[in-house]
């Protein structure tokens, strides 16, 4: 176990000017409050928090961080208390341990909704103060490394937490060797037979070529030294999650990889960088498109380097990396790294603001954003793991501007990692200056110019196409809000009919008195209601109007009662199923076709035309379907008056529209038959939309057409001309 002077001595190798008396007390406070307390592996507890910041000292972090480190379990498992820390460290350390406490408490592994929560609060703790983040990483990595001691039941959880959560959340700061270290050992308890697979074949494929890495090591320095760059040359196999991860993702087996080998050359500056790549293509000899060049365009975590594969000795494929000194360091450290951090400890400032100035800090910014958008939690959840997952592709917009997507991305991804505005406007795209489809899969270097329209709204089948969190979260909220605004136009065409009918005058201001006994909070809000058949129109009507009473129902004579409508359906309060056109005129709501400022369909099961006479059904959470009055499906909503509409056709002569009808055939079974009837429908200007033989027997077919037609007189025209046919026996329109 270290002991104090050692702690202290290894933060004065990178921070001369460290706190001395602060680390001290903080040890001892922390030892003495731990007391006899044991760890899983019999060791004393203290030596947890002591290995966590030790950790933390190999980061170069400041002293403070290093206290939270020290005392960061004392709350929840000593006596100690929040006061008491306040007094002996400062308020601001008390607050981070006190936060680091609770964090201590949450399950990132839980049921799909807590376990969103969970992930909230971390998220939001860390983009509160980055040293949370350091000290939570740290606490993880130690207790990975102890994991073999934990008891058995709890290790698979620990593993799943580790590389679901935390792995990618290190990834993702920058902190590569963590991440790395994270998810072998989580990849070694989740995956036992897997790891020693890969494992026993890395170990035989060393035996075989022993000296390769010191052979490529050797032959690189001496090459670059002729050519007078002096240079760092770190060459090492790669780990088994890595090898395990590009199996699974490139659908490869063990001898079909090829770089199992990587190397590292580190020189002094970004000029030598790119001139040693240059003798490493002239050496050996390049695959092609596997140059990356991220100096010029960094990662998003702050990640520079230039890569590059070759077939080197013995005809292995290896991969090189140059970079320099100070890019290893933050390749290694990520944002602890970061050369704004090293000055706030300098000068005894605080990290916080360091949010505001690194790219690998910009990710989390968002992602906390994100958290106020009013998603599910569940959404939340699945988006934030997608963000930590996924590589990364590099595109610019026309103006320059750099844009750094999942690999995958498409130009829907892209405009709205621009401006959700932008993806909300989105009609089309162009790729490095073709118009391309929006669902192309972006590649590095595409330069992407957003073709927009004010009056478009995003669909729904966005929403499989995108891939980010952020596009995915903005197409359903702007969906949302556009199921919303058409139920509310719904709402308020119906609302205005009932209203009319009875002789009374909609205005928001009856509504707004009325909110409070129909329990709706806003007058949009109402409307939309009424419009989803949540809240049925007569409720408000009485709401607005408390001495309203149904007076139509109650003046019913018999003679009215006698005649009965369509089908036989007693008259209902409020409703006409037959009467005056001038009355269908000036109550019935205007139906053309299926709009997008409506939310209006037509009968599944046989659809309506102009000429048909039509009537209404809210549905909730549908809207209005349409349904012609001679329908059998009417019959089910026979007991439910409020959900019936007046309705009438609006037809724009001069911009006709096809309309949906279902026609049952039935025919000889001879060749040819189906061609003639298909024949006879486009001879008379019909649109077949969908056909389905419904029974076949050795004689005669049944068989079911969809079709689009302009009114009742076309569809009658097709009809007709189906009937003179010799092939066909009998043809019906089919009434849903």
């Amino acid at each position: 176990m270290m002991r104090q002077y050692e702690l202290v001595e290894r933060v004065q190798r990178y921070n001369p000017n460290c706190d001395e008396g602060l680390l001290n007390r903080a040890y001892v406070y922390a030892m003495q409050k731990h007391g006899t307390q044991k760890r899983d592996s019999g060791d004393p507890y203290f030596s947890h928090p002591l290995e966590v910041a030790a950790i933390l000292t190999d980061l170069k972090v400041d002293d403070a961080t290093i206290v939270i480190a020290l005392l960061h379990d004392t709350i929840e498992d000593t006596d100690a208390t929040r006061q008491e820390i306040d007094q002996l460290f400062g308020v601001e350390i008390g607050q981070l341990v006190e936060g680091l406490t609770k964090l201590q408490k949450l399950d990132l592994v839980s049921k799909r909704t807590a376990q969103a929560e969970n992930l909230r609060k971390l998220l939001l703790a860390i983009a509160e103060d980055l040293r949370v983040l350091l000290v939570k990483l740290a606490d993880r990595l130690h207790n990975m490394r102890t994991l073999h001691f934990a008891p058995e039941g709890k290790r698979g959880r620990i593993a799943e937490e580790t590389m679901e959560i935390y792995a990618p959340l290190a990834g993702r700061m920058g902190m590569q060797d963590m991440r790395d270290e994270l998810e072998d050992i989580a990849f070694k308890t989740l995956h036992p037979d897997a790891f020693s697979a890969i494992q026993a074949r890395l170990d035989e494929m060393e035996a075989l070529q022993k000296d390769l890495i010191a052979d490529i090591e050797r032959e690189l320095r001496e090459n670059l030294e002729a050519r007078g760059i002096a240079a760092t040359v770190k060459g090492r196999r790669k780990q088994p999650y890595s090898i395990f991860r590009k199996m699974i993702d490139k659908q490869l087996g063990f001898e079909q990889l090829s770089d199992i080998y990587g190397f590292r050359v580190l020189v002094d500056d970004v000029d030598t960088c790119y001139r040693a790549l240059g003798v490493v293509h002239q050496l050996w000899r390049t695959v092609p498109g596997r140059f990356k060049d991220y100096i010029s365009t960094p990662k998003p975590n702050g990640y520079k380097s230039l890569h590059t594969t070759v077939v080197g000795p013995h005809r292995q494929r290896v991969e090189l990396q140059f970079r320099t000194h100070d890019m290893q360091q933050v390749n290694e450290y990520g944002i602890a790294a970061h050369a704004l951090y090293k000055d706030k400890i300098s000068e005894g400032g605080h990290l916080p603001q360091l949010a505001d100035d690194t790219a690998a800090y910009a990710w989390l910014r968002q992602t906390v954003e994100a958290l106020s958008e009013g998603a599910s939690p569940e959404e939340f959840l699945e988006n934030t793991k997608l963000e930590l997952f996924q590589d990364q592709v590099f595109c610019f917009t026309p103006k320059g501007l750099l844009i750094a997507l999942p690999r995958g991305a498409t130009p829907i991804d892209f405009a709205y990692a621009v401006h959700t505005n932008i993806g909300n406007t989105c009609v089309g795209c162009k790729i490095n200056g073709r118009i391309t489809p929006l669902v192309t899969e972006l590649k590095n270097g595409d330069e992407v110019e957003i073709i927009r329209s004010k009056a478009q709204v995003p669909p729904p089948t966005w929403e499989t196409i995108a891939i980010t969190g952020k596009a995915r979260a903005s197409i359903r909220r702007a969906t949302r809000e556009a199921t919303r605004k058409q139920f509310a136009a719904l709402g308020r065409q119906v609302l205005e009919s009932v209203f009319s009918r009875e002789g009374r005058e909609l205005t928001d201001a009856l509504l707004e008195q009325a909110l409070p006994r129909l329990s709706q909070p806003t007058v949009p809000d109402l409307l939309a209601a009424v419009g989803r058949a949540e809240v049925p129109s007569t409720d408000v009507l009485k709401a607005c109007f408390p001495d309203y009473r149904e007076e139509r129902a109650a003046r019913q004579t018999a003679a009215q009662r006698q005649e009965g409508g369509w089908f036989s359906f007693a008259a209902q309060a409020g409703i006409k199923f037959h009467g005056d056109s001038d009355s269908i005129r000036a109550h019935g709501l205007p139906i053309r076709t299926v709009a997008a400022d409506l939310p209006v369909r037509f009968a599944p099961n046989g659809g309506a035309v102009p000429g048909d006479r039509i009537v209404g059904i809210v549905e909730p959470d549908v809207g209005i379907t349409i349904y012609p009055i001679q329908s059998p499906a009417l019959v089910a909503f026979e007991d439910k008056p409020d959900r019936w509409l007046d309705v009438r056709w609006d037809i724009d002569s001069e911009d006709p529209i096809r309309f949906p009808a279902r026609i049952c055939i039935q025919s000889f079974n001879e060749p040819g038959s189906l061609a003639r009837i298909a024949k006879a429908i486009s001879d008379s200007d019909g649109n077949i939309d969908n056909i389905a033989m419904a029974r076949r027997t050795p004689d005669f077919h049944e068989i079911v057409v969809d079709l689009e037609v302009w009114d009742i007189k076309h569809l009658t025209q097709i009809l007709n001309e189906l009937r003179v046919l010799n092939n066909v026996s009998k043809v019906d329109r089919v009434n849903g």
